[in-house]
């Protein structure tokens, strides 16, 4: 079992930056791949970032390929989401996700384990 802690979502405007954390329980970290997903009000859950267990690849979404960075430390049971360049249709709760497999995924379905979210909104 893994209990994934979502932190650092807050309100920006147009173009500010935000770095999102998730925190992970349990020894095995290291053997998940790890996801950021978002959700608007209205619309179904989407990929944002994907990085493989070791952090030596990495996936992301079109709308935010060069503007969202995508990290982890194993040491500390952390991944990171770094948003630049932030645009008013970013906003939504961010969603952090692990998955008992080393490579990375981008659907939902694909992951076991799912934290409670951070919201993330974006001022023009």
């Amino acid at each position: 079992q893994v209990h994934l802690v979502e932190s650092g979502g807050g309100l920006v405007q147009a173009g500010g930056s935000l770095r999102l954390s998730c925190a992970a329980s349990g020894r095995t970290f290291s053997r998940y791949a790890m996801g950021w997903f978002r959700q608007a009000p209205g619309v179904e859950r989407e990929f944002v970032a994907a990085i493989s267990s070791s952090g030596g690849s990495s996936r992301y979404a079109d709308s935010v390929k060069g503007r969202f960075t995508i990290s982890r430390d194993n040491a500390k049971n952390t991944v990171y989401l770094q948003l630049n360049s932030l645009k008013p249709e970013d906003t939504a709760v961010y969603y952090c996700a692990a998955r008992q497999l080393r490579i990375v995924a981008i659907t939902p379905y694909e992951y076991d384990y799912w934290g409670q979210g951070t919201q993330v909104t974006v001022s023009s």
